[in-house]
């Protein structure tokens, strides 16, 4: 992948030794969008690995599995993770709100600009609603995608969560939104040892060192929490459809979704449901006792990002 030095900003994140080797962290100009990428790249890659994240679409959260995950694939393969536009440390969009369809169009539009030129193939794998973005990048570019592997898949609304219900209520609420914003970005002008003190004895308990630092970093910010909810709002309006069986089951030997035991984004109804409209697609559920939100511990990122090297290895590289 190529980006000029105009349009991007390159920092380490970690140690630098080859394998392991540490994500390095970025700014892009994607159509316009100032856009955070987190990437392990490989000196010859075979394939491409293109991850997206869920919302918050903060990539930093994902540092550990990015970095597991490369390791685990020999090096041999280039990772990159694409932020969604403005929910980033900085409000580089001065406030402006986007969509999951503006999401969804940024994601293509990186495709066609930071990739088009290369002929290694892409493994779409997306997180939450990020395994709905990447089926429908999958559908925008199907000449460029190989695969596409789904964890712990946010495609449908659930009717049962309350959790759900009430994320749904908040984020049609401008007010209630603008208030919830603001709490948080208020704990982000607290001394950095202080909200990340504050952060790990609430939410962040049993959460790794790396995901505080992403939520002190990113999600303490007015912007960002516009556009989490904004985000949201729009996915409830989205979801609200039934996922598109027709495209699902033409494309069924290229498609993976993992689940959850107990997650009501991505629930064991879903699972069934997919498994009785496309019975030939590759499911799994993870039976080890990791979260919805596996990228916030160490455990979580290690053990995904084994089954995600396993699918690749087991149903491209096996298959070639």
């Amino acid at each position: 992948m190529t980006c000029s030095s105009s349009n991007c900003k390159i920092g380490e994140m970690g140690r630098q030794s080859f394998l392991p080797k540490a994500a390095n962290f970025r700014l892009c100009n994607v159509s316009g969008f100032t856009t955070e990428l987190l990437e392990v790249r490989s000196e010859d890659p075979t394939l491409h690995v293109l991850f997206i994240p869920g919302n918050p679409g903060v990539i930093t959260f994902y540092k550990d599995f990015l970095e597991s995950l490369y390791e685990l694939l020999g090096g041999s393969m280039s990772v990159t993770a694409v932020g969604h536009i403005s929910q980033s440390q900085k409000d580089w969009e001065k406030g402006r709100l986007f969509s999951l369809q503006e999401q969804i169009d940024h994601k293509v539009d990186f495709i066609r600009q930071e990739m088009q030129d290369t002929e290694v193939p892409i493994i779409l794998v997306g997180h939450s609603i990020g395994s709905y973005i990447s089926i429908k990048v999958f559908q925008k570019s199907p000449k460029k995608v190989i695969y596409c592997i789904g964890l712990y898949p946010f495609l449908k609304l659930n009717p049962d969560s309350v959790q759900q219900s009430i994320i749904k209520k908040l984020a049609r609420s401008s007010i209630a939104c603008a208030a919830v914003s603001f709490i948080m970005a208020s704990l982000g002008f607290l001394p950095s040892r202080l909200s990340e003190f504050i952060v790990a004895k609430s939410i962040g308990k049993s959460w790794s060192r790396t995901a505080i630092e992403a939520t002190c970093s990113h999600l303490l910010k007015y912007h960002t929490m516009q556009n989490v909810l904004f985000m949201a709002k729009t996915e409830f309006e989205k979801l609200s459809e039934e996922p598109e069986w027709a495209f699902l089951k033409t494309n069924r030997s290229k498609i993976a979704f993992l689940f959850g035991i107990d997650d009501h984004w991505g629930p064991l109804k879903m699972f069934e449901e997919i498994s009785g409209q496309v019975p030939e697609i590759a499911l799994s559920i993870e039976r080890e006792g990791h979260t919805h939100a596996f990228c916030c511990t160490v455990a979580g990122s290690t053990w995904v990002a084994q089954h995600v090297a396993s699918l690749i290895k087991d149903k491209i590289l096996t298959s070639d």
